[in-house]
């Protein structure tokens, strides 16, 4: 099967489209929850730390959203399996699947002038922004990220874990790993 060359790309693309939604749609929700940050972008690789405070203005939300492409893997049985299986079912027909890290990263409270540690207050919402954001991830993938293709229920994708990362650097936040089955077509036929 052949794949649109463009077509790992604008599914990372709309990934971060329905994420970047539903934080903002989540912000207008929950008072006291920063919205969808300013700095949002599909990255290659894994993204650096380096701006999760970002210099936005006071009407932007500070933070960073990425997302990545972190590999391909060929599925006989999509989603239900996701791993390699050339060499071992050529009957079966063999469908593309991209996996893609989410990162939404936010400001950690630090240690002030003094060295003193963040308060437990600081702590406790900061952590609270964390549950927040975890819960907007997952309801990115379920109900938005469906609903972004022609298919009559929109790409099959697969969620993959969730984890927290952080606090480093200043910054803490949530990693959500996702496989997408990608659509393909026939291989072109060479004409005589």
């Amino acid at each position: 099967m052949a794949l649109n060359p463009l077509v790992i790309h604008e599914t990372a693309e709309l990934l971060l489209a329905c994420v970047c939604a539903e934080l903002t749609l989540t912000a207008a929700k929950v008072e006291g929850q920063p919205g969808c940050p300013c700095r949002s972008c599909v990255v290659p690789g894994k993204p650096a730390w380096d701006d999760c405070a970002g210099d936005c203005s006071k009407t932007v939300t500070p933070g960073q959203l990425t997302v990545a492409f972190n590999g391909m893997v060929a599925t006989s049985n999509f989603p239900v399996e996701t791993r390699d299986v050339l060499g071992s079912r050529h009957c079966l027909p063999i469908r593309p699947a991209a996996e893609y890290v989410i990162t939404l990263l936010r400001c950690a409270p630090s240690p002030d002038e003094g060295g003193c540690p963040p308060t437990c207050e600081e702590l406790a919402a900061s952590a609270r922004i964390l549950a927040v954001d975890a819960a907007s991830l997952w309801n990115a993938l379920q109900c938005c990220f469906p609903g972004t293709s022609d298919a009559r229920r929109g790409q099959t994708f697969v969620m993959g874990p969730q984890r927290t990362v952080g606090p480093e650097g200043g910054c803490v936040g949530i990693e959500q790993r996702v496989t997408v089955s990608l659509p393909s077509c026939q291989c072109p036929v060479e004409s005589p």
